[in-house]
């Protein structure tokens, strides 16, 4: 079929294992263990290839040729854009990790709507069907289950699709993930990531840093060590690495059909790290995007409703987003999500 353009939405999906002994003691390094070569072979079935890797004491990150891929050792996230079929690592990835003694605790599959949703493979043409295939894909003992669509009133074109599946009732997931999604950039801030006249033949990797410097991507977090990547003819991709905190931004700078996301995984209440809604308000300003949705999910930490209006305040007053929509549901095992959809106050 031929499309008018690439699928920037990405699809997102997040396996969390425990010990067989309920002790990672045992096996410190987890699924960081997981060999390159089988890890590479997932991907392949996935449909994209690893272009980028760092690592420190806490993770793996790696940037893929259509998003990116995290390791812990006992939590793997990986998300991809285009027209990949994400679902396929499920199983080899269940497979890898009972091979070191860990067993699937929780699965999370999200993602929002796509930009070109008749141009996706199966089982993506159909939210459904994607959760059949899932739930075919999970052990009977992820025996709390949820499937939910998240439709704002004011776009129901921009709905927030999530599945999860859990073996317990209570979560055991301390970080809260934050994935903001963004459509019509702004056309004078997406020219930093079109490669320049004479950068054709430079290496995407110094093309990359060049890309975080100009777009302002470098001041979202100052303390985060930047893993960029930057493709031909346009596009960009960084993973951020932050001691046990990720980020990521993935970037498609076509006029008609861009689209930037920002995500990160962090806890609300540690000392020493900025308000999320500072790094958010940074985040999004290097874009200035007409059309803002983002996606909070609150795993062991309760909601909190002080943040989510926190949050609305300070994309209000420094960029002039109004929030349109606020929806919340609560995923057994998985915590709460809140999605909220913003546009300019002159919309």
């Amino acid at each position: 079929m031929s499309v008018p353009g690439f699928e920037g939405f990405e699809k997102r999906l997040e396996l969390r294992f425990f010990d067989d002994d309920n002790s990672i003691t045992s096996n410190p390094m987890g699924l960081r263990l997981i060999d390159f070569e089988s890890l590479d072979q997932v991907l392949n079935e996935v449909q994209c290839t690893v272009v980028s890797a760092v690592a420190n004491r806490s993770f793996d990150a790696y940037v893929l040729s259509e998003s990116s891929l995290f390791v812990y050792p006992t939590k793997i996230i990986i998300k991809t854009c285009g027209t990949t079929q994400l679902l396929k690592s499920i199983r080899p990835l269940i497979h890898l990790a009972r091979n070191l003694g860990l067993t699937l605790r929780a699965c999370r599959y999200s993602r929002g709507s796509f930009i070109f949703p008749k141009a996706q493979p199966f089982p993506y043409t159909s939210f459904k069907d994607e959760v059949l295939v899932v739930e075919e894909s999970l052990p009977k003992s992820l025996c709390y289950r949820k499937a939910s669509v998240m439709t704002p009133s004011n776009n129901p074109s921009r709905a927030w699709h999530v599945f999860t599946a859990s073996a317990d009732v209570e979560s055991d997931e301390p970080v809260v993930v934050v994935e903001v999604c963004m459509t019509e950039l702004d056309r004078v801030n997406a020219r930093s990531f079109f490669k320049r006249k004479g950068d054709e033949k430079s290496n995407s990797d110094s093309a990359g840093k060049e890309m975080t410097r100009l777009s302002g991507i470098d001041n979202i977090n100052a303390n985060a060590f930047i893993c960029d990547f930057a493709f031909d003819p346009c596009g960009y991709s960084m993973n951020g690495v932050d001691g046990d905190r990720y980020s990521t931004i993935h970037v498609t700078p076509e006029d008609g059909f861009s689209y930037g996301s920002f995500e990160c995984g962090l806890s609300l209440y540690d000392d020493g790290h900025e308000d999320i809604s500072e790094v958010l308000s940074r985040a999004i300003d290097v874009f200035r995007p007409s059309d803002v949705s983002i996606a909070t999910t609150y795993g062991g930490e309760e909601y909190n409703h002080e943040v989510t209006k926190r949050v609305e305040r300070v994309l209000a007053k420094k960029l002039g987003l109004k929030c349109r929509s606020r929806l919340m549901d609560v995923f057994p095992g998985s915590g709460t999500v809140v999605y909220q959809s913003f546009t300019p106050r002159r919309k």
